[in-house]
């Protein structure tokens, strides 16, 4: 693996930038190339095949300028299409989700515990953070809530705002979230109305910031295998497919900084 090589960072839209920042952040030699696939976003509400095939698309693109690790970062495509793209990639690319990382941490910090799980349609419907929780075999509980109007919300910009405030509470007093211990953020897009999460609480219930976890995980990996990056990065290149000029500007509120988004036209 060459550890001057990329990151390559994919979402449905601008949710990954939060993942793409975390990654940043704690990892600030790495090279990144994020993909937002904004002509097709939200994934949550697509077919399983549908963001399958905007997924290899997408990798190909990252395969491309010679990424070394592939993230998915977004828990519909993370649940839809993971396994078809480790399949696809093979060995050209170490490809990473970012619903294992959680699964992982949920194993080692709570054993007997209930957990809830907020997230888009897909990524609820797919069941697939239950199949991996039961298959640890650590007796955890979890409670799972398909909350569709949250990811198009943030996207539009409307948190820290008494719409957002709403609808929030009324997802979260949803009976299906009581007596939980810890609440799983299961899409990129959330970390950014975490604190109003945590205040419905009020400190009853953890909020796991999913983003942090698997920048924590992508690190993991590269210390492993030797393949950190001893240099300071020079590449942060940020592509979409399709571009306004709104879009990029709601873009620093995603990544914490202003960036210059580039339009590349995936399906041409």
């Amino acid at each position: 693996m060459n550890s001057s090589a990329a990151i390559g960072i994919f979402d449905s839209g601008i949710g990954g930038l939060t993942v793409a920042h975390a990654v940043t952040k704690l990892l600030p030699n790495e090279n990144i190339i994020y993909f937002g696939d904004t002509a097709h976003l939200p994934y949550g509400d697509k077919s399983a095949a549908a963001i399958q095939a905007y997924s290899i698309k997408i990798c190909n693109v990252l395969l491309q300028q010679k990424c070394k690790i592939i993230l998915i970062a977004c828990n519909s495509a993370s649940a839809a299409a993971y396994e078809l793209v480790k399949e696809y990639v093979g060995s050209k690319a170490k490809v990473m989700n970012v619903i294992d990382p959680v699964v992982n941490y949920i194993s080692e910090n709570y054993a007997g515990k209930t957990i809830g799980l907020i997230g888009t349609k897909q990524t609820v419907n797919s069941n697939i953070y239950r199949k991996k929780t039961d298959a640890l075999d650590k007796d955890i509980t979890l409670k799972s809530l398909a909350t569709p109007l949250l990811a198009p919300m943030i996207e539009e910009g409307f948190f820290n705002h008494n719409i957002s405030e709403s609808i929030i509470q009324e997802y979260l007093k949803n009976e299906e979230l009581n007596d939980i211990e810890a609440l799983i953020l299961g899409c990129t897009h959330y970390p950014l109305i975490k604190k109003q999460i945590e205040s419905y609480y009020k400190d009853a219930v953890t909020v796991l910031d999913t983003s942090e976890i698997v920048a924590k995980s992508v690190k993991e990996f590269l210390s492993e295998n030797n393949a950190l990056n001893a240099l300071n990065a020079h590449i942060k290149h940020f592509y979409v497919s399709d571009y306004t000029q709104s879009f990029e500007t709601s873009t620093k509120i995603f990544f914490g900084e202003q960036i210059r988004l580039e339009y590349y036209p995936l399906w041409e």
